[in-house]
């Protein structure tokens, strides 16, 4: 299929993770990574949408504290993950780096960034607790983002 997370097996991934799913090179010459950032396990739990309404808000604008090549952060629709698409090559461990601070910046932070009328186009959704809780239980997984697969 066209799309590269239809052709994941998603009975034999194992949540949460942190995986290449795709690259592209641009006409220009720019290279883009997209990572799944898997909090949840498929077709078993998934994040509540206020919870993943604020980890995008929160994710979005803490991960570029810490990088301007972060191109953007989107939530999955079915709701266990995000993509986090970035400019440029990246080690794994870098990306891994940059997860790990912006979830440390989600866990401390005292507000969801733009969760109002003017901002957001339901800025009534969000949940600061709910994305802290999911952000801590990642981040409590760190060992564990490696392993995509059981």
């Amino acid at each position: 299929m066209n799309v590269e997370s239809f052709n994941l097996d998603h009975r034999t991934v194992v949540a949460p993770y942190v995986r290449l799913a795709d690259t592209k090179r641009l006409p220009a010459g720019d290279e883009l990574s997209k990572y799944d950032i898997r909090f949840t396990q498929p077709n078993v739990a998934h994040l509540e949408m206020p919870t993943v309404h604020s980890l995008e808000h929160l994710f979005a604008e803490h991960s570029r504290n810490h990088s301007d090549r972060v191109v953007d952060f989107s939530p999955m629709g079915c709701q266990t993950g995000f993509y986090l698409i970035l400019q440029g090559v990246w080690t794994y461990d870098e990306v891994l780096d940059l997860v790990q601070a912006t979830l440390e910046d989600i866990v401390t932070a005292t507000e969801v960034p733009a969760a109002n009328e003017v901002q957001c186009g339901w800025g009534a959704n969000h949940t600061l607790e709910g994305a802290q809780q999911a952000a801590a239980t990642f981040l409590a997984a760190r060992g564990e983002w490696s392993t995509v697969t059981a």
